[in-house]
């Protein structure tokens, strides 16, 4: 049976064509499988969610359907007729537009040539009409209440959340009959996640099928109707959401189900003592202007916050990878100034960042996992300038063993690999580096359920071994599982602390909207 509709519109009749049907595709790297035979169908003006692990086959699946790659068996049919879709004008001229996950914006152009990119409006001998096209792209902003955006503004100068709004703008822009949205919410939170749904809500009235790929139980049970899991590249089932728990949606992505979700928290904190990292009034150029945190050895520090509310530029402070204009770091209770990334992660300081965006600030994607993780520490391996690379191998496999990505990442390019397992290489990098602080910003973005359960079992373990993190999560319900206190930030300060009972999801929303009156924050509990 059918689960109830969300935002209150009713499905189509089950007996129309499928408005997208994967018949028995398979797709071949080598010896890789891809996918391997997989099958499943959507209905005209559904909802349907796309789960599985990373590595399943969801994004051979999305650029498939998108044109950018074609299946070696099988076949792909829109609407009941079968599609040829051998380059992505294919899929734009059938009705198929796709919001990416890995951002497909030029980061050097403009909003407005982004949004107009590949057809902008063009007069006699072709010459550009730019006017015409910004007039078009503010009236599409103005539709999607996006009119804030200016479409003049370079697109690296945007936030990563706005950015995804952006991308998902794009492919609206395209009028689909079929929109492939590829893990819209891991950026997003919020009012953002509220201005997603509104969006979801208005194409399905319009009668758009949309194909909703994701990580987040929660936002599939309030935007989907139905679900498909892939597992190792093959379809494991097709459910209705209203009919399956979240456990038995975990066992088929995963194979298994987990004991819990988050690791138990120990039963006896650290004793105190001087804190192993102390903020105190950092201010820095941007949304930061007072953070104060005491962070203690064994403990898990979580940072909670709505979009750009400074905690970003608390923890790149915290790096050396943005100047202090107020405000001092003490580490070991001694005064500390990071003048760069390198100060941080020396030896007597100890501090790692593991940054928002694995693929462009975390990795080099052509260089082999070893390259990734030994680079902080090369020169442990080097005698009279030469690398040992039997010692770098070494070292590096039994790092890659502890967080479990395969040892073929020895001499493999990352980008070989799936983004669980990228963020399971760029963690393993600081595990390497022996560092005692450990900033981790949104580490479980964009990774399936299982890869999410090895990093908090990572956190958990670091912690328990006398290591401190700071932690930051656009999923609540992960700030509330993995830490022991949660420092709230409003308007670029910390305005509330919660520990014990008191952290909660209402607690840190409300303190997050500003609801909060604010308190002293930075002595530590």
């Amino acid at each position: 049976m059918i689960a109830p509709v969300r935002e209150g519109h009713a499905l189509p009749p089950s007996a129309a064509a499928p408005a997208l049907a994967v018949r028995d595709v398979t797709k071949t790297y080598g010896a890789t499988v891809a996918l391997n035979a997989a099958s499943f169908s959507v209905l005209p003006g559904e909802v349907h969610a796309l789960l599985g692990e990373n590595g399943a086959g969801k994004s051979t699946l999305v650029k498939l359907l998108s044109g950018l790659i074609q299946p070696g068996r099988g076949r792909i049919e829109l609407f009941g007729l079968a599609a040829r879709l051998s380059r992505p004008a294919d899929a734009q001229r059938l009705g198929v537009a796709t919001a990416f996950q890995e951002l497909t914006l030029v980061p050097d152009l403009t909003v407005a040539d982004n949004m107009l990119l590949p057809r902008a409006p063009a007069g006699l001998l072709g010459q550009l009409r730019r006017r015409e096209g910004e007039r078009l792209v503010v009236a599409h902003f103005a539709d999607l209440g996006l009119d804030s955006i200016d479409p003049r503004a370079e697109i690296a100068d945007l936030d990563l959340a706005l950015r995804q709004k952006i991308e998902i703008a794009r492919a609206l822009f395209r009028r689909p009959r079929i929109l492939l949205l590829d893990e819209p919410t891991s950026t997003l939170s919020g009012h953002d996640i509220d201005w997603l749904g509104a969006q979801i809500a208005r194409q399905r009235a319009a009668g758009v099928t949309i194909v909703f790929i994701s990580h987040r139980l929660r936002e599939v049970r309030r935007f989907c109707d139905r679900l498909t899991v892939l597992r190792n590249g093959s379809s494991i089932g097709t459910e209705a959401v209203g009919d399956v728990r979240d456990d038995d949606v975990i066992r088929m992505i995963i194979g298994r189900s987990l004991a819990s979700a988050f690791p138990p928290r120990p039963a006896v904190r650290p004793a105190g003592g001087a804190p192993l990292l102390r903020a105190t009034g950092l201010a820095a150029s941007g949304k930061l202007r007072d953070g104060s945190f005491a962070l203690h050895r064994g403990e898990i520090l979580g940072i909670a916050g709505l979009q750009d509310m400074g905690q970003q530029e608390l923890f790149l402070a915290c790096f050396g990878m943005v100047p202090l204009t107020a405000g001092s770091l003490e580490v070991d209770g001694q005064r500390t100034v990071l003048a760069s990334p390198r100060d941080a992660v020396r030896d007597a300081i100890g501090i790692s960042l593991v940054p928002e965006e694995r693929k462009t600030e975390g990795l080099f994607l052509h260089m082999t996992g070893r390259f990734n993780v030994s680079l902080p520490v090369v020169h442990r391996f080097a005698r009279h300038g030469i690398i040992d690379t039997s010692a770098e191998d070494r070292a590096v496999a039994a790092v890659l063993e502890r967080t479990e990505v395969d040892l073929r990442a020895l001499h493999t390019p990352a980008d070989a690999f799936s983004g669980g397992n990228q963020q399971k290489l760029v963690i393993a990098k600081w595990l390497l580096a022996g560092s005692r602080i450990l900033l981790l910003f949104d580490p479980t973005r964009g990774v399936d359920v299982g890869t999410k359960h090895q990093i908090y079992l990572l956190m958990r373990a670091f912690a328990d071994a006398g290591g401190a993190i700071l932690f930051h999560s656009t999923e609540i319900p992960e700030l509330v599982g993995m830490s022991d206190r949660v420092a709230v930030m409003y308007q670029g300060q910390i305005v509330q602390e919660l520990t014990g009972d008191a952290i909660e999801e209402e607690a840190i929303m409300r303190a997050a909207l500003g609801e909060a009156a604010a308190v002293p924050a930075g002595t530590g509990a």
